[in-house]
């Protein structure tokens, strides 16, 4: 399964080469190289960073395809000092790209608030 077609606002023709599972695993180093330690659980829940006794954790549901997790991780990482690692292109490029969607999917959204 390639990256590309799968991602929830991805566009189709993102061409990229790494697959889900070595994308996951690369955004879960850059967590622990962060300190912000990755825990897989099971459950009814999307998935994100959280508060645990003081300390950030990134809680990721084991259940959820690759994809939702890539989602998940990558959501998280945005909003942490990732410039000061080192990250291979081809994750930086997965990265920015569901950065992106997210980006997109925010901004076609309907406002409830307005009538």
């Amino acid at each position: 399964m390639v990256i590309g077609r799968n991602i929830r606002g991805l566009p189709p023709d993102s061409h990229i080469a790494m697959k889900a599972p070595a994308l996951v695993k690369a955004l879960e180093e850059a967590h622990q190289q962060l300190g912000v330690p990755v825990r897989r659980e099971r459950g009814k829940f999307r998935g994100g960073r959280c508060t645990v006794a003081g300390d950030d954790v990134m809680v990721i549901n084991k259940m959820h395809p690759y994809e939702a997790q890539l989602a998940v991780l990558a959501e998280s990482l945005r909003s942490l000092p990732h410039d000061q690692l080192y990250i291979r292109p081809s994750v930086r490029t997965a990265l920015e790209d569901a950065w992106a969607a997210q980006t997109a999917a925010t901004l076609e959204a309907p406002d409830l608030g307005e009538e």
